[in-house]
Order: structure tokens, then C-alpha cells, then sequence
């Protein structure tokens, strides 16, 4: 059984929405990083990087979300394009999500919601370029229903990872700009996989409160101020 660290932040939950997708039994196990539990010794043994997500499949350990979607989807074969056409847009568009999309839309997550002292200029450039990559995408979705396609594949699961949290990322009113991205996300969210892996949140309980303790933990770089 897949052992699966994770809480319920965008990237382990593209995870789930795999694992479940692919009906491979797991184990999820519960890292908080509000109460530092990512830097746990034990835990930095299987990702020397202290993140979520990391899976431990017998004798294979592997983390980075995008480079999980990668393992399983070659371990089971499913959810891959065929065709080394199709396999160039889809590496594109899988590193397009994680180094794009997830990493603007998560700065602008940390400037907009939790930095202190964030300034003008910070808060406006994450936020403009989670736009704009956002934006790519859903011209992206324009003429098709998946983002290769006609065939639903990993890098659906990855963007639905981040999709479900636009509102929080951009504002209440961000999907009025974004409607094929808010087409897929609901078209996935009526997979009963997706409603699987959105279940995981009644699993375990993760702290909640961003005190001091907590942002000691998520934002080392600053000594605990955000």
C-alpha cells in the first residue's frame, strides 16, 4: 500500500484526486506545517526538501506533486496522451502548472492573505502574474475540454489542485474572467474521484490558526514575521 503524506493544501490534493483516480490503494498520513510537522526528522528523511506531498511505494520514494503524477501515471499507465506529439504538450503543460500556475498563485496567496508587510508592489506583481497565467489557461480551455484535448490526463489533475482555490487566490470574482477554467474544475468535481479526495478533509484534523508558532514554521526565511 502507498503510503501518502500529505495535508490539504493545492499540490497533495492533486495527489489524491490521482491516487483515486487510478483506484490504488493508500495510506494517507497527515504532515502539518502549522505545527511544523514537514521538518520532523523522520519526515525530512523522505523529502530532504520539508514539503507535502511524498508517497512511499514499497521500495520507491518520490516528492514533488508533478513528479508523483509522473511515477503513478507510468506505474499504472493511465491518464497518459498517446503519442509523442501529444507527450510534448503534455510535459509543457504539466511544467506550465508547476512552475507557473502554482508558484505565482501561491506567492500571491502569501501577499495578499498572510505577509504583514507585504508592500504594493509585491502584493500587485504576484497577483498580476496569477492573472495572467490563470488567463493562459483558460484560453488554453477555450476549444476543448480538457487541457490536451478530448481526453482527460494528469495535467487536468494538477490544475485541479489549484482551480478549487481561485477564489481565494485571485478574489470571490476571479472565475467571472476565468469561465473554462471553471468549467473544467466542475467537471471534475462531479468525478466521483474528486469527491474522494475532497472527502480526505474529514480524515484528520489540521491546525487551523496562523499564530506565531505557525508562521515560525511556514515562513522561516523571516524568523516568524510573514
Amino acid at each position: 500500500m502507498i503510503r501518502f503524506f500529505y495535508n490539504l493544501s493545492p499540490n497533495p490534493m492533486k495527489v489524491a484526486l490521482c491516487l483515486e483516480e487510478m483506484g490504488l490503494p493508500y495510506e494517507p498520513v497527515p504532515v502539518d506545517p502549522r505545527k511544523g510537522e514537514q521538518f520532523d526528522p523522520a519526515y525530512l528523511a523522505l523529502n530532504p526538501n520539508g514539503k507535502v506531498p511524498t508517497i512511499v511505494d514499497d521500495d520507491v520514494t518520490v516528492f514533488d506533486s508533478n513528479a508523483i503524477l509522473l511515477y503513478l501515471a507510468g506505474k499504472t499507465g493511465r491518464f497518459l496522451p498517446d503519442g509523442e506529439p501529444v507527450r510534448g504538450e503534455m510535459l509543457s503543460w504539466l511544467m506550465f502548472v508547476a512552475t507557473g500556475i502554482g508558484p505565482f498563485s501561491g506567492q500571491c496567496v502569501h501577499f495578499r492573505h498572510f505577509a504583514k508587510d507585504g508592500g504594493a508592489y509585491a502584493t500587485e506583481r504576484y497577483a498580476y502574474e496569477a492573472r495572467r497565467h490563470w488567463g493562459v489557461l483558460d484560453q488554453r480551455l477555450k476549444d476543448r475540454p480538457y487541457i490536451l484535448g478530448e481526453t482527460y490526463t494528469i495535467v487536468d489533475m494538477a490544475a485541479w489542485g489549484w482551480a478549487r482555490m481561485v477564489p481565494f487566490i485571485l478574489g470571490e470574482e476571479a472565475f467571472k474572467d476565468l469561465p473554462n477554467v471553471k468549467r473544467l474544475l466542475d467537471t471534475i468535481n462531479a468525478r466521483p474521484a474528486a469527491q474522494a479526495a475532497e472527502a480526505l478533509k474529514g480524515r484528520h484534523s489540521f491546525k487551523a490558526e496562523m499564530d506565531d508558532a505557525a508562521r515560525g514554521f511556514m515562513f522561516r526565511a523571516t524568523q516568524g514575521a510573514a
